[in-house]
């Protein structure tokens, strides 16, 4: 199951589409989602859970608290809208579009793929290119 909250003036505009999109990404590593929720909030709200958890002082796009179980997912994600929102105009694309690779970028941590050094950021971009393309062309 995945879930969303908004702590903010904030809706996905087709929460099944996305939900379904997520579901395929993750069949498609044989995994499972058995409880994965969304938290769409403000910058103040990452920063607080950035010092509280991993003691880093600074402003963040999102949060990932897995939950693990055996072979299924259950994580909390929390995203900063703002943060995505200033990162989209920063790169010059569509905020919706950053808004989907910050959420599988989510999920790809769930999925066992890191960014901690260089190989891992290009391998972990280039999973956030093909899972987006599963989102244009699969709905």
């Amino acid at each position: 199951m995945i879930e969303y909250c908004y702590e903010i003036d904030f809706q996905l505009e087709d929460e099944n589409r996305i939900s379904n999109w997520i579901s395929k990404v993750v069949e498609r590593e044989n995994r499972e989602i058995h409880n994965l929720v969304y938290v769409f909030c403000g910058d103040d709200r990452l920063l607080q859970l950035n010092k509280q958890f991993l003691n880093h002082d600074s402003y963040t796009d999102i949060l990932t608290f897995p939950y693990q179980e055996e072979n299924g997912i259950h994580a909390d994600i929390f995203i900063s809208v703002p943060r995505v929102r200033e990162n989209a105009k920063n790169l010059g694309i569509d905020e919706d579009e950053e808004l989907r690779r910050v959420m599988i970028h989510g999920v790809l941590h769930l999925l066992g793929y890191n960014d901690g050094n260089s190989a891992e950021k290009e391998r972990m971009r280039a999973m956030e290119d093909a899972k987006l393309k599963m989102f244009h062309v699969e709905q």
